[in-house]
C-alpha cells in the first residue's frame, strides 16, 4: 500500500509518500510544492492543484492524509491553508483516491506516543523509524512523512 501524507499550506505543501508492504514500511519520496508569494492566490491555488495531482498519477497512492486544519489566533493563514486543502482534496477526489484527516495530536501520537510530543521530537522519531540518515528537510516535509506514516499506525 502506498500512503500520501499532506501538511497543506498556500506558500508551501509538505508531501511524504510512504510504502508499507508485509509489514515493512519504507520511505519512497519527500518534498515540497512551494509557490511565489509574487503570484496571485488563484495561480497559487491552480499551481498547488497541477502539482499534487501529479504527485497522486506518479505514487498512485491508495489513500491521502492530511493534517486537519488546526488554528488559533491566525485567521488569514488559516483561510489561505483552508483553500490549499480544497484543491488538494479536489484532485484526490478526481482520481477517486480516498482522503483521511489526523489531527496534529493524532499525528503526535502516532510517532511519539504522546499527543504533547513536541515539533524536534516527531522529526527525530521519524527519523529512525524510517530508517533515515538524518531529519527530513525542510519541516514541512518531515510533516508530511509523520503524516503518512500516522494512517499506517493507525491503521495496525
Amino acid at each position: 500500500m502506498i500512503v500520501i501524507g499532506i501538511d497543506p499550506g498556500l506558500a508551501t505543501v509538505g508531501f511524504g509518500v510512504i510504502r508499507t508492504e508485509n509489514g515493512n514500511i519504507t520511505p519512497v519520496s519527500y518534498g515540497c510544492i512551494r509557490t511565489s508569494a509574487d503570484k496571485q492566490t488563484p495561480e497559487r491555488l491552480l499551481e498547488i492543484f497541477g502539482e499534487t495531482r501529479s504527485l497522486f498519477e506518479k505514487y498512485a497512492p491508495e489513500v491521502i492524509a492530511v493534517e486537519k486544519l488546526f488554528f488559533s489566533r491566525n485567521v488569514t493563514n488559516a483561510l489561505s491553508v483552508s483553500e490549499a486543502r480544497g484543491v488538494i482534496f479536489l484532485a484526490a477526489q478526481q482520481m477517486n483516491i480516498p482522503i483521511i484527516e489526523y489531527t496534529p495530536n493524532q499525528v503526535k501520537q502516532a510517532i511519539t506516543g504522546s499527543g504533547k510530543a513536541d515539533k524536534k521530537q516527531v522529526q527525530e522519531m521519524i527519523k529512525r523509524l524510517l530508517g533515515l540518515d538524518e531529519i527530513p528537510k525542510p519541516d514541512d516535509a518531515a510533516d508530511g512523512l509523520s503524516i503518512a506514516l500516522c494512517h499506517i499506525n493507525w491503521q495496525k
